[in-house]
């Protein structure tokens, strides 16, 4: 299970702003390790190998990370909607 806390953007106009997302940082809470993935790395840990991903917003609410594919078969990850607004992606600071 890891934490994203922070993304990397490229810099481009996509037809979806979280393909635009080039990276994510994160860190494991059960032992402090951190470490960066590419939106590629992050969706195939999430979809083919079952990883658990998240994003916590100040609250300590937590929305799950899922993998997804836009029209144009790029692959990314995004929050599962839940009740919270404040859990969004894309609101995370930049790595």
């Amino acid at each position: 299970m890891v934490q994203v806390t922070c993304i990397k953007k490229d810099h481009g106009n996509h037809e979806n702003p979280y393909v635009a997302i080039e990276s994510l940082g994160w860190v494991d809470p059960a032992d402090g390790r951190r470490g960066q993935s590419t939106r590629e790395e992050m969706y195939d840990w999430v979809v083919n190998k079952n990883g658990f991903a998240y994003v916590q917003d100040i609250f300590g609410n937590r929305a799950k990370l899922i993998g997804a594919t836009s029209p144009r078969g790029n692959h990314y990850v995004k929050t599962v909607a839940d009740e919270t607004k404040t859990d969004n992606l894309l609101k995370l600071n930049e790595c």
